[in-house]
């Protein structure tokens, strides 16, 4: 079998081809184009066995995947984290592109279980809409906070709750007071103040696209305790599909709940996953969170590790650890209810 990985820019895609061995046999720079990913199949077509290792920066790579799947190649995507490492362990020092696509390839054949790439479908809708919800809100706390000087500067008496700012009564409200003022500040203050509320009224629409897509993509995520409209959306756009995962240990540590081995001797220990998807980790922690502050399973998991002498920060990990097992299987079970065909009487009916 023959790994090609590649190094992905703008402009160009650099190919380096290695054995099972890691051994260079060719190396290649073709355009990001179609012409040039329809070039890089005639060049790998070469060799009878041939899988591709892209970096996981799907910006750049998500055109050339989408070609080398149809052409029915299989893809796997590397971190940047394997890739440096590659590149540390490597005989030729430096840094250039066909040295990261060499480092590619070293990873994917060193590391088994690497997510694998597939075609786009409904989960790629949903990562764009909680991606540029996220955007939206991140500009709006911006907004925000640049409003809340303004206002203190017009009405240092002004009080407004934490989160008030969210609220149209409160947007309302703050518009009417500044009809009382006149000046370079009021007008900017303003000018904020409407920007605030076009952002609001965006990210509310978003929020309610998202909840109709995960509720017919995701019925099973939603029924975890503490899983929320915006956290499924950050799960299932993020995962890009758990069938992808060869089992629920590679999706945790796609996650980064598995813990890192560091022991030496008679005791094992194991230190906290700093790698992994942290937007994954984030919503993990959120759902832990949440179910330590309720009744069920996930609080009744948590207050037995703290009765044991786990520290609170232990016993979240833990319990994300066992969270990720259970995103892991509702994602499937989803997958595989849109997989199967409907029911005749609702095809006749349809």
């Amino acid at each position: 079998m023959v790994m090609i990985g590649v190094d992905a820019h703008k402009r160009t895609h650099t190919l380096v081809a290695v054995d099972e061995i890691g051994r260079k046999l060719a190396e290649r720079t073709v355009q990001a184009t179609s012409d040039g990913h329809l070039a890089a199949l005639q060049w790998a077509g070469q060799w009878t066995a041939v899988s591709f290792a892209v970096e996981d920066c799907r910006h750049m790579t998500r055109r050339l995947e989408q070609d080398l799947l149809r052409a029915g190649l299989p893809v796997v995507r590397v971190h940047t984290r394997f890739m440096a490492t590659a590149r540390r362990a490597g005989r030729q020092p430096g840094k250039s592109d066909p040295i990261d696509a060499l480092a590619a390839a070293h990873a994917a054949l060193r590391e088994p279980d690497l997510p694998v790439a597939m075609l786009d479908g409904p989960a790629r809708q949903v990562k764009l809409l909680s991606d540029y919800r996220h955007d939206l809100v991140t500009e709006r706390t911006k907004v925000i906070n640049r409003l809340r000087w303004h206002l203190h500067e017009l009405d240092p008496e002004l009080t407004i709750p934490p989160r008030g700012l969210r609220s149209y009564r409160t947007m309302d409200a703050v518009a009417h007071r500044l009809n009382s003022f006149e000046g370079t500040v009021a007008r900017i203050a303003g000018d904020l103040l409407d920007r605030c509320q076009e952002l609001t009224r965006q990210v509310n629409q978003l929020e309610r696209e998202l909840r109709d897509l995960v509720q017919a993509l995701a019925p099973s995520l939603l029924e975890v305790p503490g899983c929320g409209v915006l956290s499924a959306a950050a799960l299932i756009g993020e995962t890009a599909t758990a069938s992808r995962f060869r089992s629920k240990d590679a999706y945790a540590r796609f996650t980064g709940t598995a813990p890192i081995p560091v022991w030496s001797g008679n005791t094992t220990k194991v230190r906290l996953n700093r790698g992994g998807n942290r937007i994954l980790n984030n919503a993990l922690h959120t759902i832990a969170v949440t179910q330590t502050r309720s009744n069920g399973p996930g609080k009744d998991y948590y207050d037995k590790l703290t009765a044991r002498g786990k520290t609170r920060k232990e016993a979240l990990r833990l319990l994300r650890r066992r969270l990720s097992d259970v995103v892991f299987r509702a994602l499937l079970t989803d997958e595989r209810a849109r997989a199967q065909p409907a029911p005749a009487a609702l095809q006749a009916a349809a």
